[in-house]
């Protein structure tokens, strides 16, 4: 995601100790807004106790210049961000860990094979014991047909040998659905073999407003309906393949998504049964703040509104 990105100094929050508590079986991939550790990140504990939501997205892992995973390519996965896992989990909540993002060096063009770019996958599933992955594939690694097929060949090889684990691949859409390069990766996993388990779109960055709820419907039927023509789905069975990831407020290119947007987004998707819904992100899930910002919605609304619009999110 183009958002305030990976070029900014990763602050990292104290981590605040939490008593272990008996966890039920938390969907990490369902309800789970961007978090990251950057732009005043919320204390997740807090999120979660205020607003009822159960799981976040971490973003974003990188490579670190080789075909090595590290947090914003930098941080060692066994450091504070592991902390930030652990104390989401003895809340009662869990983590996907977000693969990818606008910018920074991504792994799919780093590592040489998928075979390679499936071992750097691997790390960080067994850094977490993880139930879930989220591969966000933008940019070149997105408009590349090489780096488009590794990551397809890599997640085919994730899913051999961790049938459990969810793969999630997120990626920008038009107003009307997938782009070109979009249909390509999707009829490229049906080519390949890789089960992705859940297709989402971005719908915002347009560069024009408009009524954001009405666009996000557009955006994701047509994911829907490219989902279900490649694997010969029903209506019902493809949109429970798809989902979205909004922005709340301001987006990066002026549009807005208002909380009453997202309520309505909400509401659409738990009718069409998505399996994911998301936003960019919790840091700037609060209003009242002056412009938009890494830690700012950039628009009036009560801090958390969409959060707590979200965990109202079954699928």
């Amino acid at each position: 995601m183009k958002r305030f990105l990976v070029g900014a100094v990763a602050a990292t929050c104290a981590a605040i100790m939490l008593p272990t508590t008996a966890q039920a079986a938390v969907n990490p991939v369902l309800a789970a807004p961007y978090l990251y550790q950057w732009g005043g990140q919320p204390n997740p504990a807090t999120v979660m106790q205020q607003t009822g939501i159960k799981s976040f997205t971490l973003a974003f892992i990188l490579s670190d210049g080789t075909c090595n995973p590290k947090w914003d390519g930098s941080r060692s996965l066994t450091g504070s961000d592991k902390t930030l896992i652990n104390n989401i989990r003895a809340a009662g909540g869990d983590a996907v860990p977000s693969i990818g993002g606008w910018s920074g060096n991504k792994l799919g063009q780093f590592c040489s094979s998928a075979s390679a770019l499936a071992g750097a996958y691997q790390k960080v599933i067994d850094a977490y014991a993880l139930k879930a992955i989220d591969i966000d594939i933008e940019a070149a690694e997105f408009e590349n047909n090489t780096t488009q097929d590794r990551v397809l060949g890599a997640l085919k090889i994730i899913k051999q040998n961790n049938p459990g684990v969810k793969t999630v691949v997120t990626m920008p859409t038009d107003r009307t659905g997938p782009n070109s390069w979009g249909k390509r990766l999707i009829t490229r996993a049906k080519e390949l073999g890789a089960p992705i388990d859940t297709w989402a779109v971005m719908p915002f960055d347009w560069g024009s407003g408009g009524d954001m709820f009405a666009y996000t419907k557009s955006a994701v039927d047509g994911l829907k309906n490219h989902v279900k023509s490649t694997f010969g789905l029903t209506d019902d069975a493809a949109y429970r393949r798809s989902g979205l990831s909004s922005m709340n407020g301001k987006t990066d290119t002026g549009e807005t998504v208002t909380p009453q947007n997202f309520r309505d987004i909400v509401a659409w998707s738990n009718s069409k049964h998505l399996s994911r819904v998301s936003f960019w992100a919790v840091n700037r899930d609060r209003g009242n703040c002056g412009a938009m910002s890494s830690s700012c919605s950039g628009i009036n609304q009560q801090t958390y509104e969409f959060t707590k619009a979200l965990a109202r999110f079954t699928g």
